[in-house]
């Protein structure tokens, strides 16, 4: 398995919570990516289907920590879109949030 790749902030609340890592198995799917940049990602961490990120339960395989205290995305600078479209305080920040008690971002 890779190392885990640092964020863009040291300061980002992404790094204590993890919460829509952590959400549904569903969520880390691929949809726009191209297939070069789908390569970049590690295979082992690709679900049977190739349709997203596998997961364990509802957990990303790619994500390394305890949720909502220190979290890592091992392929962070090469995660899904759907992973990069979800910015801290959003609506499905919010409902990813309130599924570990966590309360929500201002």
């Amino acid at each position: 398995m890779s190392e885990p790749m640092s964020h863009a902030t040291d300061s980002s609340p992404c790094q204590s919570c993890g919460a829509c890592c952590g959400y549904s198995s569903n969520w880390p799917r691929f949809t726009i990516e191209e297939d070069e940049v789908l390569d970049l990602i590690p295979a082992e961490l690709v679900n049977e289907r190739l349709s997203g990120m596998r997961c364990e339960n509802d957990r990303c395989c790619a994500l390394d920590g305890e949720i909502g205290r220190a979290v890592a995305c091992r392929i962070y600078a090469v995660r899904p879109e759907v992973c990069r479209i979800c910015m801290p305080g959003d609506d499905e920040c919010a409902i990813a949030r309130r599924k570990f008690g966590l309360p929500p971002l201002p």
